[in-house]
Order: C-alpha cells, then sequence, then structure tokens
C-alpha cells in the first residue's frame, strides 16, 4: 500500500500543502499575499487572517493536484516552528483538526530542518554527511547533516538575517517589498563599485546588523552630497551590496567545509533563489572539489513540498506526535 502525507505549510506569510506519496511530492500549491507589499514588511495580523481564508482552498487544490482524496491519506506533516506565532496556528490548528477528522497520526516539523532536507525532493540528492548553508529571511546558518534527524548548528546569526539585509536595504533604495529578487534582478546591471565592510564576529557566525547600518550611513553622505545618488546609481549599489553579501556567506562557508573536511556541500532557503549565491557555491565547488546542490526554485521559498519531504522521514521513523502539541514561534 502506498504512504500519502498530506503536508501544511504556514509559518510567515505563504501558505502552502503538499501531498507525497512514497517519497515522492505530488503536488506543492502556495498561496502568496501580496498584501504585505502595501506595508513593506509582512504584518503579522494581515499574515494570520489571510492564512485563515487560504488553507481550506490551498489544501483542496493540493488533494485535486494530486489525485488523492483525503480519505486515502496516512497522515498530516505541518509546521510547528519557528515562524510568527499567529501564521503557525493557523497550520496547526487545521492540521490537529483534519488529522482528529481522520483518526490519522501528526507530524510534526522544524521549518528550518525542512529546508535543510528540501534537498531530497528531488535528484540529485546529497550524501550524508553534508555541509548545508541556509539563508532565508529570519535565519542564516550553517548545519553538518549526518542523518535526516541528525543535523548539527556550526553556526549561525547573532542578529539580523542575510534576507532582512536584502529587505532592510531594498528599503533604503525605495524598492517594494519584498525587495530581495528586485537587488537581484538590478544587480546583473551594475557594477561593484561601493565597497562595504565585513562584520568581524565568529569563525562561523553570522551579523548582519553592522552592513545594514553601514549602508545607511553610506545613502546619507552620498545623498547629502548628490539628492539623485540613488537613483543614479541604483544598479551599482545594488551589485556592491549583493557581492558583500554573498562573499560574507561564502566565507563562512568555506570556512566550515575547511574545518570539517566534507566535500557535500549545499545551499537552502528562500535566498538560496538569489542568482548570485547560487553561481558563486558552484564556482567556489569547482575550485575546492566539491559537490554542490542547489534546490529547485519552488523549494528555495518557504513552501509545503519540504515539510512533505521531512515529514515523510519521520513517519518512516513512526515519530508521531498527539493533539496537545502547540505552536512554536522559537522552536
Amino acid at each position: 500500500m502506498a504512504v500519502n502525507l498530506l503536508a501544511i505549510e504556514s509559518s510567515c506569510d505563504d501558505t502552502s500543502a503538499s501531498v507525497l506519496q512514497d517519497g515522492n511530492i505530488l503536488s506543492n500549491v502556495v498561496a502568496n499575499q501580496d498584501v504585505h507589499q502595501l506595508y513593506g514588511g509582512v504584518v503579522p495580523e494581515v499574515a494570520s487572517r489571510a492564512h485563515q481564508e487560504n488553507i481550506l482552498p490551498v489544501v483542496d487544490a493540493a488533494l485535486k493536484k494530486a489525485g488523492i482524496s483525503k480519505k486515502e491519506l496516512d497522515a498530516i506533516a505541518f509546521t510547528r516552528g519557528p515562524g510568527l506565532i499567529g501564521s503557525l496556528i493557523v497550520g496547526v490548528s487545521f492540521a490537529k483538526g483534519l488529522a482528529l477528522s481522520l483518526n490519522i497520526p501528526l507530524i510534526q516539523v522544524n521549518h528550518m530542518d525542512a529546508h535543510v532536507l528540501a534537498h531530497f525532493a528531488e535528484d540529485p540528492k546529497p550524501d550524508f554527511p553534508f555541509l548545508c548553508l541556509t539563508v532565508s529571511g529570519g535565519h542564516t546558518q550553517i548545519a553538518r547533516v549526518d542523518a535526516p534527524d541528525n543535523m548539527t548548528i556550526l553556526g549561525k546569526t547573532i542578529d539580523d538575517a542575510a534576507g532582512e539585509a536584502f529587505d532592510k536595504t531594498g528599503k533604503l533604495l525605495g524598492l517594494p517589498y519584498p525587495a530581495g529578487p528586485i537587488i537581484d534582478k538590478n544587480s546583473k546591471l551594475g557594477s561593484a563599485l561601493f565597497n562595504f565592510p565585513k562584520p568581524k564576529v565568529g569563525e562561523l557566525d553570522f551579523s548582519f546588523s553592522g552592513l545594514k547600518t553601514s549602508i545607511r550611513y553610506f545613502l546619507q553622505k552620498e545623498r547629502e552630497k548628490n539628492i539623485n545618488f540613488i537613483e543614479e546609481n541604483m544598479n551599482d549599489i545594488c551589485r556592491s551590496v549583493q557581492d558583500r553579501i554573498v562573499s560574507i556567506l561564502m566565507d563562512k562557508l568555506e570556512t566550515a567545509a575547511d574545518q570539517t573536511g566534507i566535500k557535500e556541500v549545499a545551499i537552502a532557503g528562500g535566498v538560496s533563489a538569489n542568482n548570485a549565491l547560487r553561481a558563486s557555491i558552484k564556482e567556489v565547488g569547482e575550485k575546492k572539489g566539491w559537490n554542490t546542490y542547489i534546490p529547485a526554485f519552488q523549494y528555495c521559498t518557504d513552501n509545503a513540498g519540504m515539510i512533505a519531504v521531512a515529514g515523510y522521514f519521520k513517519y518512516l521513523n513512526k515519530d508521531f506526535v498527539g493533539q496537545d502539541v502547540a505552536a512554536s514561534a522559537r522552536i
């Protein structure tokens, strides 16, 4: 008998549902919330209300696309955390209610672990152990992955994450939210003419708050001399900022690989969709003799497909939770 698993992701502002059968993803449906562009960032209360509106049609669409009825489901996986507590509660409550009505097990998934395990959504898959640099809007970390249930955090952000650095820079430049993809696009037309500092923190830890501050002061100083500085130098500013963020990420990843001797190296998370980062890991990987892995774009940003993959590993180990499970913003 085939194992059919429904997965639900609602950690931030995207509502997503996925159906997986025997380890193969049959559907991966995502509903975005464009309303946050009006505010220049995600508004938690608005996100929670949108999840309530989206979750039923998204789950229905995922089941129909997969050709699976809810009565054929064997378990439901869901994001327990980390994330926005209101958004998480919507997904967790829906998963608990549906699992109870169908009398099937519940599987809790750590959102960050799922980003790492997104590499097992399709081929090629990394061999264990491997290193994974996970870069998203709220988190930046390097993990050593010895097994699906055995990950060791080697370094993490101590303040702002890389995704925040992109979005906050975008706000300073007057770009709409989310700014990361726009900075990526503009960078292709610019040159790295402006030099921004590298933060001095622990060997494998990350800090982007100082970079953000230096960018703000730089723009203030230049606009005092030329009020149109940003508009006239937009592409070069974007390229300079992006190159610095990518260099910080890759320097840490290189250090981790050198220290551990591991040559199976991967990136994951929303910022792994960035073209410069994707090109950089390939380039460095060729020089260092790494086997490099980059998820398909649909598995980079928040999606239920990665929750389904992580949930399937837990299903095989019968790692279930009860109806008393609760959402956790800082799991």
